[in-house]
């Protein structure tokens, strides 16, 4: 059951939870329809490359390199422009935790892909519990 980093997070990325009405998340337009809609949704890539290493304090060239881990794949605007959504802001900001401790950089997005897959079963756990 070895998996390397890369394969887990594109397992993780794809499990994750989305509301039936969203569109595919492959695309600039996902999650087409109101303003509030969009801003309500944390998988919408609304931030720039720019902002987003603003916001949480780094570089492009650390994000470029997350990217590269295959920690987080921001989705390209029309023009070619990496966007970012707030649970892949939420995902860099806990590499950057990890790696400002110390933590090697490809150890630290195993860490995090781990982390988001017990989540997710901890959610799916709660969820079959409720239902019985």
């Amino acid at each position: 059951m070895d998996q390397t980093p890369q394969a887990s997070a594109a397992a993780s990325r794809l499990e994750r939870p989305r509301p039936a009405d969203d569109a595919p998340a492959d695309t600039p337009t996902a999650s087409a329809g109101s303003p509030e809609q969009r801003l309500d949704d944390e998988d919408y890539p609304a931030y720039s490359m720019g902002r987003a290493a603003e916001i949480l304090g780094v570089t492009p060239a650390f994000l470029r390199s997350l990217g590269a881990a295959k920690l987080i794949e921001p989705l390209r605007s029309e023009g070619g422009h990496r966007r970012f959504s707030r649970y892949q802001l939420r995902l860099a900001a806990r590499a950057r935790e990890l790696v400002d401790t110390g933590t090697a950089l490809e150890a630290a997005c195993r860490i995090i892909i781990l982390e988001d897959q017990l989540a997710e079963a901890l959610r799916i756990n709660e969820e079959l519990r409720q239902r019985r």
